[in-house]
């Protein structure tokens, strides 16, 4: 009899293929064959929250050609190791109407020709715990959004949705603004000293930069110099002082290499070394893993086989030789409590697989070596430093000079990572030195930065928010919601709108945004998975308590005020316009809604001051798109549509206050600015006008 095994997507499929024999046809569900329907709830709270699935419109060829496959045959479910992948075998089991006893489920962490063998070789029963608990957060996923969107529509405006997790998320981000927005920055000023050695037989004597570190054996505090008269009272009191070596400390440091990477590790390091968002790093994960290069992507375990570990450790001693090989090999713990321990951390499926040897291109190299770098870098001999720390004294000030020399590269041989290497004189205690130069330097504190998509999801995974399959999906969906948009810094900023439904929903529904709240429910499902709590009862603990807060708040809530009076009058009937809120914030509407739908943008734009170099009516100002991005357009659009990218080159028109644009003398193109300097915005025209 032959034997249909049935995996999410083609790839993957293509894939196993190459390491079955004939008898064996491998095939692909597309995805998920089974879901809650989008027209309602589709969960019956009356009854055990019984969920209502349906086979999506765009499934059900799929899973007829499926049905027919399975007939006569061995079906193998190979589904992805995790909750996910085990309640899409379990759909799939009743989609095709399979015998649940007679129909095998195989796992397996990485797409190898062993691994597919040996868990060929220990089938086992779905896990209907791991099932649950998907269950469970898909139900309460769906009864936060069915129940809450709809509060939303009525008291804040229509189109509105909430999420149980998505929600955290915003507010993590509004709250992280409004920090900004309380911010004052404090003056504080640092010291430095040039300082050279006195020693007459070197021929050059080396200068080094040495930072005000004490005062009368006290540590300065940041800061301690507050402003510029408290830094001329402190250079003051340096003149004419004797400047020598008091202390001298050598030693020397040694840095681990890193552990392999988890879900969240990889789609930090991806944005900070290569600007690739959440979402984009596991699209080419997924790829990576589902053509047999990488262990599961979604993972927050540390464990690594002891095949993986012997087999980078020969890699390391073959190509880089014994002193790159530690005597041990290294093992690291898992510091995330809910952990699945059985999956492996992300590295190549063998460290042999160099990238310079494998067929790829673009993102998907750069990605794969990263993974291989840090994976084989992560069975390395720590990098090795000569570190050194001297102390000057000054009177009764003390400033401080840090040295640091790469003696051996060990493993960033294999993982380059940024370090500065300082080299100080060989100095000694007492070591007379020349000031050459001391200078006051004036700083001011900043405010806490805007999350990234790096830091936001380091500060979810903190939380024990979401789970490694979810990150990428709840940044992407707060941006696509329109609460927050990336400005031109890659940072998330909240909209308008964000900031209005946060505020409601901190206020009268605490416990759906609460941070702590949040990581109980993600421990809860946990528990679930391991059979050690009841999903219904998880779901009836939190349902019956946020039903009859929904009814009372329902009745206790007002209407939000979205609607703002204004003098400016419609163009087309007469009336005054008010301000409205809409799902992408304010904007102009006619107060004769709805027989008069006249709505216009509420203008936010910076007048440049110059006449449009097009129409020459109009204004150049400062625009930016929905998503926020700034543009150069004039202020008569629609009737005149000029408009760049790049700000425009605008200098005084000779013998009037008026500015004016500067057009470039080889084709008559509006000139703008870069980063580099003035250059033409004809894409065609390689004018520049000079370089900054």
């Amino acid at each position: 009899m032959k034997n249909l095994v049935i995996v999410e997507s083609p790839t993957k499929a293509k894939t196993i293929t190459k390491f079955l024999p004939d008898n064996y046809v491998v095939v692909s569900s597309y995805g998920h064959v089974r879901d809650l329907p989008k027209t309602e709830l589709g969960v019956d709270t009356e009854n055990n929250f019984e969920p209502k699935y349906i086979i999506p419109t765009k499934a059900r060829k799929r899973v007829n050609e499926l049905k027919k496959q399975s007939k006569e045959k061995n079906v193998i479910l190979a589904t992805d190791g995790d909750r996910e992948g085990e309640a899409i075998s379990w759909h799939l089991v009743k989609a095709l109407d399979l015998p649940e006893e007679k129909t095998a489920r195989i796992e397996f962490h990485e797409i190898t020709k062993e691994a597919i063998e040996k868990a060929l070789k220990n089938p086992r029963k779905i896990n209907m715990d791991l099932v649950n608990a998907q269950q469970a957060r898909r139900i309460l996923d769906r009864l936060v959004g069915y129940k809450l969107s709809p509060f939303l529509w009525k008291k804040v405006v229509k189109g509105l949705s909430a999420g149980r997790v998505q929600s955290v998320a915003v507010r993590l981000i509004v709250e992280r603004e409004r920090e900004i927005q309380k911010f004052k920055p404090e003056e504080f000023w640092s010291i430095e000293a040039l300082l050279q050695e006195r020693q007459e037989t070197r021929d050059k004597r080396q200068e080094f930069i040495a930072s005000l570190h004490a005062k009368d054996g006290k540590v300065f505090d940041k800061l301690e110099v507050k402003n510029k008269k408290e830094a001329d009272e402190v250079l003051e009191e340096l003149k004419s002082a004797d400047w020598k070596v008091s202390n001298l400390e050598q030693k020397e440091h040694r840095r681990n290499p890193m552990p392999p990477f988890t879900t969240s590790s990889l789609q930090q390091t991806a944005w900070a070394r290569m600007g690739y968002t959440a979402k984009r790093t596991m699209m080419l994960a997924q790829n990576l893993y589902e053509r047999g290069l990488i262990t599961y992507h979604r993972t927050d375990s540390l464990n690594v086989s002891n095949i993986a570990v012997d087999s980078a450790r020969k890699y390391i001693e073959q190509k880089l030789g014994e002193n790159y090989r530690p005597p041990q090999p290294r093992f690291y713990k898992t510091r995330s409590k809910g952990a699945q321990e059985a999956h492996e951390a992300i590295r190549p499926t063998s460290p042999q697989n160099n990238p310079e040897k494998l067929k790829l291109e673009g993102p998907q190299k750069k990605l794969y070596t990263l993974i291989w770098q840090r994976f084989v870098a992560s069975q390395m001999t720590p990098a090795v430093f000569d570190a050194a720390v001297v102390d000057v004294s000054a009177k009764n000030y003390i400033f401080r000079a840090n040295g640091q020399l790469l003696r051996f590269d060990g493993f960033l041989k294999i993982y380059p990572m940024k370090f500065e290497e300082v080299e100080l004189p060989e100095l000694k205690n007492d070591d007379e030195l020349n000031l050459k130069k001391i200078t006051p330097n004036q700083h001011f504190t900043k405010p806490p930065a805007r999350f990234n998509e790096a830091s936001l999801v380091k500060a979810l995974e903190k939380h024990e928010i979401g789970r490694p399959s979810t990150y990428a999906s709840i940044i992407s969906t707060i941006q696509d919601r329109n609460y927050v948009f990336r400005n031109d810094q890659k940072r998330l900023e909240p909209n308008e709108i964000g900031f209005v439904v946060n505020d409601l929903l901190v206020e009268h529904f605490p416990q759906i945004v609460d941070i702590d709240f949040t990581a109980k429910m993600e421990n809860q499902l946990d528990k679930v998975a391991h059979d050690k709590e009841d999903w219904v009862q998880l779901l009836r603990d939190f349902y019956v308590p946020f039903e009859k807060i929904l009814e009372e708040k329902y009745e206790e809530v007002k209407k939000a005020d979205m609607v703002k009076e204004t003098d400016k009058k419609c163009p087309k009937c007469g009336k005054n316009m008010v301000k409205r809120m809409g799902r992408f914030g304010w904007f102009y509407g006619c107060s004769g809604f709805p027989e008069c739908k006249h709505t216009e943008p509420i203008k936010e734009n910076k007048d440049l001051k110059v006449h449009c170099p097009k129409c020459a009516e109009g204004e150049v100002v400062e625009k930016r798109t929905r998503r926020k991005k700034i543009f150069y357009g004039c202020s008569r659009y629609p009737e005149c549509d000029f408009a760049l990218w790049d700000k425009p080159y605008i200098e005084k028109a000779e013998g009037t206050t008026k500015n004016r644009v500067v057009k470039c003398p080889e084709c008559q193109s509006v000139l703008v600015e870069k980063k580099n300097g003035i250059s033409c915005s004809n894409k065609e025209c390689s004018y520049k006008k000079n370089e900054r």
